[in-house]
């Protein structure tokens, strides 16, 4: 553009901005009157009155020109940004920052584009974003979803249908503790990065949050198994979200644990979980964050049919897949009963996710807050968010799935890590399959490889239970039944194992035998032992203290990794 043209643009930009600066004040009003902290932001469109428009339309106040960028600075309000950001479109903000002289700072920004990490990035290009799938998430309280426009809205502007189920009538239960914002963000988030690519796995999936966590992060049992039988009752149903789409109600992501008590089929959380699946609900539970040392997966995850994550973290450096390390919070197995635990393993570490600026964890940790509605946080929390996100996208592709059916997918399209000697760099009770392929999941064609010689209609029953492969030497590591070479046996031990590949030509031996069960044996002991806790009574009984008001958590804070 020749020098007398831009000038002449912002002469008749200048007179836009003039208009705009000098409109009825009720334009600069709060969008949705959630909020009225304004801020400066820098706004990019292909000229500066296109930049106006789209502050305007959301409501926002245009304060100057930028012509020579094709930009304008306005001020705006969180849900104000928000909208701006969900905006399909080659328009860009980026906050007004303050500029220093050149002194000792902080790290840069620690965006995890942990979509692309596992391939769902090229999903979203070709349209499969979880339409017609609705998620469940059991979890903390958050003020509805206004000034969170990445919940509330789908990749095209329009509402979802996200809604608020209330579990718990606990006082505590109904403050913003910041949790399930962060995960249903991670999931579901239709928001977009600097880099033009969603921030969540399943943009357009329905979401509905189940408020059953107190502000401290537990909960009782009675509120959690509440809110799963709500959850199978609510799945018979088809949902009618505002923006016309039809959904069901066909994952359940339950992002906490709680220390085992009994054997899986005795805990009556568990025994809620196995009948969610039952119903043909896929199950996804965090691992837990009490990692690395073996049998630390809390119960949901210990259930032998649900899909249990593990977390991994790109050790910040997102464009680098070569130093990718297993969690050392992450935890592992295996369960007291033999299964292999995790299945499989997903991003976890330092992951960007939306959060209310007044949550709990905001507050507590503002360090990993950037006052934008956006908190950095790490656990196998936000990894079993990643997988509930996959799942809706799987689900979304084939709606003719079952939970086996997911599951199986899921683990014969996981990529494990291997050294460069093409042997395991993890153990199977610390990787499971290995790390999640969205990509490659939902164009997998595989079946019947999870949950053989499982019968679950007889295990809810009672009639018959389950034991895993794993067994244990007398030197205490630990190894799977039929089973040799690295990987599958294990000492316990924690390894960084830099330098190792996710291997998309990993060859499992004899299918995944390691995830199969087998009729419970009463002779079935470890070699070392173990004591349930002071409340087990009896093998084949468990007694629950205050009538089942044990309380289940969150997944417990932990350094990002």
């Amino acid at each position: 553009m020749s020098r007398n043209k831009k000038l002449l643009k912002s002469l008749q930009f200048s007179l836009i901005a003039l208009m705009l600066i000098g409109a009825s004040p009720a334009k600069a009003q709060v969008g949705s009157g959630t909020s009225d902290h304004l801020a400066s932001w820098i706004v990019q469109a292909e000229d500066p009155g296109a930049a106006a428009a789209l502050v305007e339309d959301v409501g926002g106040l245009v304060t100057q020109p930028l012509s020579i960028i094709d930009a304008v600075v306005a001020d705006l309000t969180p849900p104000q940004v928000s909208r701006l950001e969900a905006r399909v479109g080659s328009h860009r903000i980026h906050s007004n920052e303050l500029v220093h002289t050149a002194a000792k700072g902080g790290s840069g920004s620690d965006e995890t584009d942990f979509p692309a990490v596992i391939g769902a990035d090229q999903l979203h290009a070709m349209g499969i974003r979880g339409r017609g799938v609705r998620i469940a998430f059991v979890d903390t309280y958050t003020p509805g979803f206004s000034g969170l426009d990445g919940l509330y809205y789908d990749s095209d502007g329009n509402p979802r249908g996200s809604t608020i189920h209330y579990a718990s009538s606990d006082p505590a239960a109904h403050v913003d503790h910041g949790h399930s914002s962060h995960i249903m963000g991670v999931a579901t988030s239709s928001l977009e990065t600097k880099k033009g690519k969603f921030n969540g796995i399943a943009p357009d999936a329905s979401l509905v949050l189940l408020n059953a966590f107190r502000s401290d992060g537990s909960a009782l049992y009675s509120d959690v198994i509440a809110a799963i039988e709500w959850v199978i009752e609510q799945s018979q149903y088809v949902s009618i979200a505002p923006n016309g789409v039809s959904s069901r109600l066909r994952v359940l992501n339950l992002s906490f644990s709680a220390p085992p008590r009994s054997y899986y089929w005795d805990d009556p959380l568990n025994q809620a979980v196995m009948a969610a699946w039952q119903a043909g609900i896929v199950v996804v539970a965090s691992a837990g964050n009490d990692g690395p040392d073996p049998m630390t997966i809390g119960a949901p995850g210990n259930v032998p049919y649900v899909i249990t994550v593990g977390a991994m973290t790109d050790n910040y450096t997102r464009d680098e897949g070569g130093d990718d390390s297993l969690a050392s919070f992450s935890a592992t197995g295996p369960t007291y009963e033999g299964f292999v635990k995790p299945e499989i393993v997903a991003p976890g570490g330092h992951l960007r996710a939306v959060m209310h600026k007044d949550s709990v964890l905001a507050n507590e940790h503002q360090e990993f807050f950037d006052r934008k509605n956006y908190f950095t946080m790490s656990g196998t929390s936000q990894a079993a968010g990643v997988i509930s996100g996959v799942v809706a996208l799987m689900l979304e592709a084939d709606p003719a799935l079952t939970p086996d059916d997911v599951k199986c997918r899921l683990m014969a399209a996981a990529r494990p890590a291997v050294n460069a000697d093409g042997r395991l760099a993890y153990s199977l009770f610390q990787q499971g399959a290995g790390m999640v392929s969205a990509y490659d999941a939902v164009f997998a064609s595989d079946s019947g490889c999870a949950n053989r010689g499982l019968d679950i209609d007889q295990d809810v029953a009672g009639t018959q239970h389950y034991r895993g492969q794993a067994n244990q030497w007398s030197d205490g590591s630990y190894y799977i039944d039929g089973m040799d070479g690295d990987g599958y046996t294990w000492t316990g031990g924690f390894l960084w194992s830099d330098g190792f590949l996710w291997s998309d030509g990993f060859m499992w031996s004899d299918g995944f035998m390691w995830s199969d069960g087998f009729m419970w044996s009463d002779g079935f002991m470890w070699s070392d032992g173990f004591m349930w806790s002071d409340a087990f009574v009896e093998f084949d009984g468990f007694l629950w203290s205050d009538a089942l008001v044990e309380p289940a958590s969150i997944n417990v804070w932990v350094d990002q990794e």
